[in-house]
């Protein structure tokens, strides 16, 4: 039982570790500087620091891209620490340890004494040591000056060059965002990836130092070695000055490059890591590429070299020997590479040529695919290019792409990549938004001038260049830039040009949504649903009367129409799958889907009393369109084919409510039974666009949270009759 309680503990204590490496060996390490340590445990800490540093050397000479080696910043930190720990607890065991006249000792350190042995070729006497540490000076004379000096001063610059080229680089990904050439979640990458970048390079900065510092401290810790050997071997061991010096020195010289050596190849993958490129291959295959680029460079080389050989056959034959050989070698790695290359343009020209013979003849545009038309595009003239100049500003590209993430909160349509192009075809200073290649806005606009509206809080009127507000049609004037202040005193509403721009672009995103719709968006629609409800999305697509992806694109598009918001598409999907047995009839599901959405349609329209002021729509005449609907067999929407004379009745009392309404100040909404209503807006909205159309199911819908006001009735025999107003 004992033994058996006694593995258990044993095992724990293992799964513990290994669940806990990284904090164990940050405590290990941290012993080490303070708590002495066995001859053993040295040794093979300075093994292990010796093969750690080789391992980091090779992983970042392997890895494609600096920033795919996140946690090298940190792993310098504790390398730096490991490597001090390790130096202190061997400079405790150097002094503490009795020595011989040559440097050994059965109780100093094994990896030290070899290292030692290694430098000064094992030899007695002053000169070996002498050799010794000349050789290990120059080690530190060419760490700190080139490899370690150069690295940091090259983390500086990356770090400066990263965080002053991130704003560019976000621009960047902002504008492929906008013209399409990348999707939402790639622009999201990309910009992790920056700021990823930035956060690399900036912490690279300031980890260089640790390496910088590590370097000094290996120095500093060296001269102690020697200045403390020294003092101990002459008052505790009774040596002579000579004896000491040359036997500590030995030690020291070993003790400083099992430091230093880890220390290099560090300072070393630093400078590597920062020097490297962007490229996504690793750095052996980005030297095999650009070192072949052309074969007849080694051919000149190895040429180059025999010639100089043979100069030397004279005065030195083994020279000659020598550079004719490598001069052979290098001829024949060129010829071999240009050979290489030939083969590899004789491939390519044979398989255009079987490409070519192929094709049936005609012209380009009967072999290349026709590219196909934007859903979204925003044409410039080219005197509003300096709107998208990532140079001077692109403000418009971060409205646009705040207009595309409003859209979808306010509308919940997700509204594709807006591509932006200039067409110099169009007027310096006028822009075209188009969807899918057909022109639904178009406007001109001035650079350097402020559009100035009169609200009716003018207080004193300024003289500008008329022109009307594109979004709204309001009249405004032009103002230049120093008149910006005056007209804000003034109290007109003052707007810059990139504004202009997004709030014409939304309104008109507002209007045409049903025509942005398509079944690509659907399906992404439908896609997040299911990510959260997927029961729902399963009983509409794969029910026993599933919908397709078109039943459900004409139910948005008819909500659309009437800027009903689809946000709410759980609730859409529910209602469409509650009447799946009853009807697939699109027009009445909108209707029925409608209904489930009343309290938000009637949000919509209702005052700051939370009143919604209404006009019914008589029963006379709703009896009058359903007489003449006519309903089309191939599931068409249905239409209201009114007589010359009711056609003229119904526009006449139509407008005459309009206006009654307009007139009061209120909205012009107009409530009618739900099974005509589709049938009233139909026939209202191209004469009256801007006509509400709600039924009176919607309104029940909506509950006591709404309070409804008739202001009247619109009637056949009594025309308009305004109550209550």
């Amino acid at each position: 039982m004992a033994n058996e309680a006694r593995g258990v503990s044993n095992e724990a204590v293992v799964n513990f570790i290994q669940r806990n490496i990284v904090g164990v060996a940050v405590v290990v390490v941290a012993l080490f500087l303070v708590i002495p340590m066995p001859r053993l445990l040295i040794d093979v800490s300075m093994a292990l620091n010796l093969a750690l540093s080789i391992i980091i050397l090779l992983t970042v000479m392997y890895t494609p891209r600096a920033t795919n080696f996140t946690t090298f910043p940190r792993i310098i930190l504790f390398d730096t620490l490991y490597g001090l720990g390790i130096n202190i607890s061997s400079t405790r065991l150097i002094l503490t340890q009795p020595v011989n006249a040559r440097g050994t000792s059965s109780g100093q350190s094994v990896m030290v004494q070899a290292f030692a042995n290694i430098v000064t070729g094992g030899g007695e006497g002053a000169t070996p040591v002498v050799i010794g540490m000349v050789i290990f000076i120059i080690l530190i004379v060419v760490q700190v000056v080139v490899i370690t000096k150069g690295a940091t001063r090259v983390s500086e610059v990356a770090a400066r060059f990263s965080l002053d080229s991130m704003n560019s680089k976000m621009f960047d990904i902002e504008s492929q965002l906008n013209s399409g050439a990348i999707t939402e979640e790639e622009a999201k990458t990309q910009k992790a990836a920056v700021r990823r970048e930035s956060d690399f390079y900036s912490t690279m900065d300031g980890a260089s130092k640790f390496v910088s510092g590590n370097v000094k401290a290996g120095i500093f810790i060296t001269v102690i070695n020697l200045a403390g050997g020294f003092i101990v071997g002459m008052v505790l061991h009774g040596m002579s000055a000579g004896e000491a010096i040359l036997s500590y020195s030995k030690l020291t010289i070993g003790d400083g490059l099992m430091s230093q050596i880890p220390s290099l190849m560090m300072s070393f993958a630093t400078g590597l890591i920062v020097t490297g490129s962007s490229s996504d291959e690793p750095f052996d295959k980005q030297l095999k590429q650009e070192f072949t680029v052309s074969g007849y460079v080694y051919e000149i080389v190895g040429s180059a070299l025999a010639l100089m050989g043979i100069s030397f056959i004279r005065n030195g034959p083994s020279a000659t020997v020598l550079l004719v050989t490598l001069g052979a070698l290098f001829f024949y790695i060129g010829f071999r590479i240009a050979r290489s290359q030939q083969r590899e343009k004789e491939k390519v020209v044979a398989a255009a040529a079987a490409k070519g013979k192929n094709q049936k003849g005609g012209g380009p545009a009967d072999t290349e695919s026709i590219a196909p038309l934007d859903t979204l595009s925003l044409e410039l003239g080219y005197a509003l290019i300096p709107l998208v100049d990532k140079e001077k500003g692109a403000e418009l590209l971060e409205r646009i792409t705040r207009i595309r993430h409003e859209a979808a909160l306010d509308m919940g349509l997700i509204v594709p990549p807006i591509r932006i192009v200039d067409n110099m075809t169009l007027d310096p200073n006028e822009y075209s938004f188009k969807i899918r290649g057909i022109e639904a806005g178009r406007s001109k606009i001035r650079l350097g001038y402020y559009m100035c509206m009169n609200t009716g809080n003018v207080a004193e009127e300024l003289e500008g260049e008329k022109t009307k507000d594109p979004a709204f049609g309001m009249p405004a004037i032009w103002l230049p830039e120093e008149k910006r202040a005056e007209a804000e005193r003034s109290g007109y509403t003052v707007v810059d040009p990139p504004t202009i721009i997004a709030t014409h672009l939304t309104e008109i995103i507002k209007s045409h949504a049903s025509e942005i719709l398509g079944r690509q968006e659907v399906s992404t629609i439908v896609n997040r649903v299911k990510e959260t409800n997927p029961v729902v999305v399963d009983e509409v697509l794969n029910g026993d009367k599933k919908f397709t992806y078109g039943e459900i694109e004409k139910i948005l598009r008819a909500l659309l129409q009437e800027r009903v918001s689809i946000r709410n598409i759980v609730v859409i999907l529910e209602t469409i799958a509650n009447y799946s047995a009853i009807t697939h009839n699109t027009w009445e599901l909108t209707e029925k889907v409608r209904e489930a959405l009343g309290l938000q349609i009637c949000r919509q329209y209702v005052d700051e009393d939370n009143t919604l002021r209404i006009m019914s729509l008589s029963q006379d005449l709703s009896q009058m369109l359903l007489d003449h609907t006519v309903r089309m067999q191939d599931g068409s929407e249905p239409y209201a084919a009114l007589d010359p004379v009711d056609s003229r009745k119904w526009d006449s009392v139509m407008h005459t409510a309009y206006n009654g309404i307009r007139g009061k100040g209120f909205l012009p909404i107009v409530m009618s039974a739900s099974v005509v209503r589709r049938l009233v807006w139909n026939s209202t909205e191209r004469e009256l666009p801007d006509i509400i159309v709600i039924s009176d199911r919607e309104i029940v819908a909506a509950g006591k949270d709404i309070k409804v006001e008739v202001l009247g009735e619109i009637a056949e025999d009594k025309g308009v009759n305004i109550q209550n107003v």
